[in-house]
């Protein structure tokens, strides 16, 4: 007998891509499971008890969409979703134009260029909760003594304890970190816009208002979307600074949806009830956030 015919050509190209394909299965496969055991269980398990009366510990009953009609009734609900939604319109769009001017700023020929971008990304690698209780200590302790130095009436005590003025404090420190991550997106964006075309429009007499408008803004477009999209979903879903900074106070008027979630949910035994909260407030992110990267994605093809 002969000895057996070893596959060649087609035939071992064939199996070796077979091999490599059950490979990549094989190291998706735990993936997937972390995947499923630590978000998609989870998940399924707070949609289910959103239509019970659990309080997290003891025996619980069906109460259907009673927790979801309840949700519309509650004026803590209703306040801390007003709060959030104008939390963080604002900060999107102070980060955002912040973002954009600081990288154009970045992106011009400048001395020490590397070392102002290594600078102003050192806030985004610093812990939320520590920048926080460091500005805690700022606007309760410092900024007041500015305020009585200047004579300043409103600013002579901590904006924090104010209800009309501590979302202001806030927005600004979030922003204040925030803005470092947006200025890279924009300086990547800002890297793409040909040379040559800010060469032509000087020639042509464009001022810098103009170039700005007519090329870097259309041209980066794609990065301001993301930036926008980006921003307003992670700011939605605002916790540690507000608890580093006002822990919802005065009274309850800084408090985000995530922390009324957190609150009831783990420390006031309204589990089921914040669970309704919780995929009515996912479906919020999810439309407000498809409705936003939509509407700027027609405004990018205006551009176009």
């Amino acid at each position: 007998m002969g000895a057996p015919r070893l596959a060649t050509g087609p035939t071992r190209n064939k199996l070796r891509s077979e091999t490599v394909n059950r490979t990549f299965y094989w190291m998706v496969i735990p993936a997937l499971l972390l995947f499923v055991v630590l978000h998609t269980i989870p998940a399924l398990t707070g949609i289910f008890y959103s239509f019970t009366n659990y309080a997290g510990y003891g025996e619980w009953d069906f109460v259907g969409i009673g927790n979801y009609v309840n949700l519309f009734r509650d004026d803590r609900i209703l306040s801390s979703y007003g709060f959030t939604f104008l939390f963080a319109a604002t900060t999107t769009i102070v980060v955002n134009v912040g973002a954009l001017f600081i990288a154009l700023l970045l992106n011009a020929k400048i001395k020490f260029q590397t070392a102002f971008r290594g600078i102003f990304f050192i806030p985004n690698v610093l812990s939320v909760l520590i920048v926080g209780y460091v500005f805690n200590y700022l606007l309760s302790n410092n900024l007041p003594l500015v305020g009585q130095a200047l004579g300043i009436e409103w600013l002579s005590s901590s904006i924090l304890t104010n209800p009309d003025l501590a979302w202001l404090g806030i927005v600004g420190v979030t922003a204040w970190q925030s803005i470092a991550f947006s200025v890279i997106i924009y300086l990547a964006g800002l890297q793409t816009v040909p040379a040559e075309l800010y060469e032509a429009a000087s020639i042509d007499g464009a001022t810098h208002w103009r170039q700005f408008t007519s090329i870097t803004f259309p041209m980066i477009s794609a990065f301001f979307t993301i930036n926008m999209v980006l921003a307003l979903k992670g700011l939605l879903q605002a916790f540690d600074q507000i608890v580093a900074l006002t822990g919802g106070g005065p009274g309850t008027s800084t408090e985000s949806v995530a922390m009324v979630i957190y609150r009831g949910g783990f420390q006031g035994g309204e589990y089921g009830y914040q669970m309704a909260n919780s995929v009515v407030y996912l479906i919020v992110i999810v439309v407000l956030s498809l409705l936003q990267m939509r509407t700027l994605q027609r405004k990018e093809a205006d551009f176009s």
